[in-house]
């Protein structure tokens, strides 16, 4: 199976089009969401092309093709809109012997790590905006995509793929 894996959208339409056009072009079978889809934060500015209602649309006529998780931006007011579920704090997914666990970063993240994971597992997140791909405590491999819509720090907008055992960040 075949994966890409986004973060921080945060309601921009123009980055969540450019998401699902790389989902085609890499030919992913799964669309790996790590939160903060529609909502900007009261931290951020407003995203360019700013229009959660069109990421909606956009993101449920692909819902059969998205596993997501919740970002501390989501709540039970974007689940009502979305038709794909988003209110899980993790995913646990495994690509050939490789483990991953996926989260947004705010509950679990490399100062709270999860316990379940070993040495060559993946911490996967979001939520910082910088991107990341790092062996930390443990020999756990930590990635994250960034955020394409409020990159911070110089991240540039990236994205995960991830297919049979490996996992490589890619620029948009």
């Amino acid at each position: 199976m075949r994966i890409l894996a986004a973060s921080d959208i945060h309601g921009s339409i123009g980055w969540a089009q450019q998401i699902a056009d790389r989902f085609y072009a890499e030919k992913a079978d799964k669309l790996l969401l790590l939160g903060d889809l529609l909502y900007h934060g009261p931290r951020n500015k407003l995203p360019q092309d700013y229009d959660p209602q069109a990421v909606t649309e956009l993101l449920n006529s692909m819902r059969n093709s998205i596993i997501a998780v919740r970002g501390n931006c989501d709540t039970e007011v974007d689940q009502m809109v979305l038709k794909f579920p988003i209110m899980a704090d993790y995913a646990y997914i495994v690509s050939g012997s490789l483990v991953i666990f996926a989260t947004h970063g705010h509950v679990y993240n490399p100062s709270h790590m999860p316990e379940c994971l070993s040495s060559g597992s993946i911490l996967l997140c979001g939520h910082t905006h910088i991107v990341a791909d790092e062996v930390i405590e443990g020999g756990i491999r930590y990635m994250n995509p960034g955020s394409p819509s409020i990159p911070k720090n110089g991240s540039v907008p990236s994205y995960i793929i991830i297919e049979d055992g490996h996992a490589e960040i890619k620029a948009f």
